[in-house]
């Protein structure tokens, strides 16, 4: 099945390609079907744009028996020849602009598609238990991150905890028992998102946090048992059991 970093690649590469599985992927996911209209409506403008059509001789500044030179710089200083001039860059450098938007929206490199294919990764994470991981053992893979987790459990009873690579650095990687099933959340504190994300791809589904002053915070199910709210939910109950400790 087409993910949503596959499908934006090849809506950028040709918007309209008729792949029934780019329409299968868009009438499935929201956010692509958001991505698709833009990306349209930026591709009609820029079209507009650059939609010049020809100018006739009697509309030109000057007389037909002025020299070539001289026609030149008349129509140079024509105050409608550098108004259309000015018109046609600004809707250049509008589409510059506006198509470099659409290419860094991509997700191809985006910390959502990073955090599931890290996930991919590491399958035994995923097992159902009720045996604890150890104290000792949670607090080490914690501390490099300057984070801790209050007493009580309010989080839900950790199972997995591993100090993991990710994007040039180590993360804790952690794995929750929840009533919801198993959830994992990678406090990724080098990693700072503008806004909350959603994400709904390759089989999993979750969302990223912006933690102010901390980077962010990932946490994501396996399947498409767990609808987005309740993730939405663990993710600040977790957040409100961090202990930040510096």
């Amino acid at each position: 099945m087409m993910d949503c970093a596959q499908y934006r690649r090849s809506m950028l590469a040709d918007p309209h390609d008729p792949d029934p599985r780019l329409r299968e992927h868009r009438e499935s996911c929201h956010d692509c079907t958001l991505y698709s209209e833009k990306l349209l409506r930026f591709e009609s403008r820029l079209e507009r744009a650059l939609r010049v059509g020809p100018v006739s001789e009697a509309a030109l500044p000057f007389d037909n028996v002025v020299p070539f030179r001289a026609r030149s710089r008349t129509m140079l200083r024509s105050p409608a020849y550098r108004r259309r001039m000015l018109a046609m860059a600004a809707s250049v450098l509008m589409a510059v602009v506006v198509a470099g938007g659409l290419w860094l929206s991509a997700p191809g490199a985006s910390l959502a598609a990073d955090v599931v294919t890290h996930m991919r990764e590491e399958p035994q994470a995923w097992r159902r238990t009720d045996v604890p991981v150890p104290n000792p053992k949670l607090d080490e893979v914690l501390r490099d991150s300057h984070v801790r987790l209050a007493a009580g459990g309010g989080a839900g009873m950790v199972s997995y905890a591993n100090s993991c690579r990710f994007r040039g650095h180590q993360v804790p990687h952690l794995v929750l028992q929840t009533d919801a099933g198993p959830v994992t959340v990678m406090v990724l504190v080098h990693e700072r998102s503008p806004k909350p994300v959603q994400f709904d791809e390759q089989g999993y589904r979750g969302v990223i946090v912006p933690v102010p002053g901390h980077g962010s915070l990932a946490v994501l199910t396996r399947g498409s048992a767990t609808d987005i709210e309740t993730i939405e939910h663990i993710a600040h109950r977790v957040l409100d059991s961090i202990i930040w400790t510096g």
